[in-house]
């Protein structure tokens, strides 16, 4: 059947009547129209098999991917017509089938990654009761902040993906958090302290190391915000929200759960596994935690050495990412939209969902004007990579003072010809073409948006990075009264942050092990990611450093001994710190394991710099490292004495039993 048959014809017809009878507000009625309208060719394929039915949404992106939800329904209904097959896309279409795709994968994520985290927190704590407690901390803080995050989305149109981000983070620092408050709680009452001293004592301790940590996470993420982009807004936002939810809720609900369950938290050990609730630094020389950081500071500078360049060689394959945006291209061969947009490529020209957009501002009617628009069209045919297709004809406002000019450009918004091409536009055939004309020329459409998106990560890294690393060296130097930590705890991350955005080109970009993990391989990195990942990787990564390096402080201002405080620290929190990464570690790969590829790329990459920080870092960099240094660690110039003391190791209490520490 071809378009030249009565029943093609009314099918056709029928359809642009229903999409017609929509609401105003959905699509611009002016721009509704089909081959039978306007008898174009460039809505026609060659067979006459294959027609098109194009209209404009109304609305920014994020409203069109909203409403497009309307024009689906009459498409659905349309194939239930077995003699013709119905496919909607563009870029409202697009964002319709992420947001379902994104949906889809968060539920995915929770199925993969709260169980395992259940199971972790299990053989960490070894009690149900125990186990329980993070599980809901991380539960309520998600709900707060999805709950502020709607109240405030009544003002401010956030991205679909601030629902992803709240949940895997929420899960994540919610889990960790708490985690590290009952664990200190059930060490101080193993200890021998009263119930209420034993609240007392871990608010002195894990809750001031809790609040830093959480403090400094938000001021990492401060630098996405800063960024004037909605993904950037959205993404740091809803992380801030939640992070800030989980730091009160571990703060006061945690305490109050354990004040009323007391010595219950302790019910229904786990066999092999309940031992857990004594404390963690108990065993001394004889636990693993012990035995690998003594074997570290036993050749602190064969592991320096070998630690640091595994992590430099790891890092060398992000030197040549390529960033930006995934297209419909990127999307599953089963989503309606790519399937429409592999006919428009095969049949038309992919071009004719999202032209290039050229806006002409001047006396449209001028001899200089209409001839710099020939000029320019003739150097789009003559493009030597043929990018460009047919223009569509010129649309001129009533007034004769704007004009657009729409152009099919080759390929998705996001691959490199289309790309290449709009620059080519911009920076050659426009300049030429208008040389010495008395008009503004500018050129828009969501392939110039990718570009200037692209444009404005790059440009906003110089103000974040500066950033983040400021406020995390100021923050360490504060909290531990050290220069030496500071700067080598920043310096840890970056090494940290280096590798695992190596590995994520590794793996996404060039293909190693893609198909093993189950990940789409895609020419780009996401264009967002590398300043997501560095923002909240050095906000969490400070979490383990935090928890590490006060129990060894701690210890230090007891002892003075440095070999001794950085074994007892690492044994102190090993076991700890090991189950909060493997839990991070399950949450972020668990919403790695969905479709979209912004969600697998960002999910792996949190999920294996984590845990490179948890064991590489933290198991031998940092001993290895400490113990060269020596009394060095804790050095602050008499100058910065003025400094106030903010550390959140506390000090021991002296209600605690004798002999209660290592």
């Amino acid at each position: 059947m071809t378009v030249d048959d009565p029943e093609f014809q009314t099918f056709v017809e029928g359809i642009t009547q229903q999409i017609s009878d929509l609401k105003a507000e959905v699509i611009r009625p002016e721009t509704l129209a089909n081959y039978y309208q306007t008898q174009s060719p460039f809505m026609l394929s060659e067979d006459r098999r294959t027609t098109l039915i194009t209209f404009t949404m109304c609305g920014d992106f994020d409203d069109a991917s909203t409403s497009i939800e309307e024009v689906a329904v009459v498409v659905d209904e349309a194939q239930e017509q077995d003699d013709f097959k119905v496919l909607l896309t563009g870029q409202a279409a697009f964002g319709l089938d992420q947001r379902e795709m994104g949906q889809a994968d968060l539920e995915k994520g929770e199925i993969f990654g709260v169980p395992i985290a259940a199971v972790i927190l299990i053989l960490v704590l070894g009690a149900l009761v125990a186990a329980v407690i993070p599980l809901v901390l991380a539960a309520v803080s998600i709900v707060v902040a999805l709950g502020v995050t709607a109240l405030i989305g009544q003002a401010f149109q956030f991205s679909f993906f601030v629902t992803n981000i709240i949940t895997m983070i929420g899960l994540a620092v919610g889990i960790d958090y708490s985690l590290f408050v009952v664990a200190r709680y059930r060490e101080e009452r193993a200890r021998g302290l009263e119930k209420i001293d034993a609240i007392a004592r871990t608010g002195a301790t894990a809750n001031r190391t809790v609040l830093f940590s959480g403090m400094t996470v938000v001021l990492a993420l401060i630098g996405m915000v800063l960024i004037p982009f909605n993904i950037f807004i959205s993404v740091g936002a809803g992380a801030i929200f939640v992070v800030v939810a989980a730091v009160l809720a571990a703060l006061t609900l945690v305490p109050a759960i354990l004040s009323l369950l007391g010595d219950k938290v302790n019910k229904a050990p786990i066999p092999w596994f309940g031992r857990a609730q004594v404390p963690f630094e108990t065993g001394g020389a004889r636990t693993f935690w012990d035995k690998v950081s003594r074997g570290v500071m036993a050749q602190p500078i064969i592991s320096l050495i070998l630690v640091v360049g595994l992590l430099v060689a790891a890092s060398i394959p992000f030197f040549g990412i390529h960033t930006g945006f995934a297209g419909i291209s990127t999307l599953p061969d089963d989503i309606e939209s790519k399937q429409a947009f592999q006919i428009l490529d095969e049949k038309f020209s992919s071009g004719e969902v999202t032209p290039a957009e050229i806006l002409i501002e001047g006396d449209i009617n001028s001899q200089e004007v209409q001839a710099g628009i020939e000029r320019l069209m003739t150097a789009m045919a003559s493009d030597p990579e043929q990018a460009f297709a047919t223009p569509r004809p010129l649309e001129v406002n009533p007034a004769a003072s704007i004009a657009l000019l729409s152009v099919p450009v080759a390929g998705d918004t996001a691959n490199e010809a289309s790309l290449d091409a709009v620059k080519r536009l911009r920076s050659q055939y426009i300049p030429a073409a208008f040389d010495g004309v008395s008009a503004k020329v500018h050129v828009t459409g969501d392939t110039a948006f990718n570009i200037d998106f692209f444009k404005l990560s790059k440009d906003s890294a110089w103000v974040v990075l500066p950033f983040v690393l400021g406020v995390s060296f100021l923050l360490l130097m504060l909290v531990f009264r050290s220069i030496v930590v500071a700067v080598k705890a920043v310096a840890m991350n970056v090494l940290a942050v280096g590798a695992a955005y190596g590995i994520l080109v590794l793996v996404f970009q060039e293909g190693v092990l893609a198909s093993t993990f189950g990940f789409q391989e895609s020419p780009i990195i996401e264009a967002w990611i590398p300043l997501f990942l560095f923002t909240i990787l050095f906000g969490l990564s400070m979490d383990y450093h935090v928890f590490l390096l006060s129990r060894v402080r701690e210890h230090y201002d007891q002892t003075k001994d440095n070999t001794e405080s950085v074994a007892f620290g690492i044994r102190s929190t090993g076991r700890l710190i090991t189950g909060a990464a493997l839990i991070m570690v399950a949450v972020f790969w668990g919403f790695a394991a969905g479709d979209l590829v912004g969600l697998q790329q960002m999910g792996f990459g949190l999920g294996i710099a984590i845990l490179i920080d948890a064991t590489v870092v933290r198991m031998i960099l940092v001993p290895s490292a400490m113990r060269l240094l020596g009394d060095w660690n804790w050095y602050l110039p008499r100058w910065l004495n003025w400094l106030p003391d903010l550390r959140v190791e506390g000090t021991m209490d002296a209600t605690a039993p004798a002999g209660a520490d290592d």
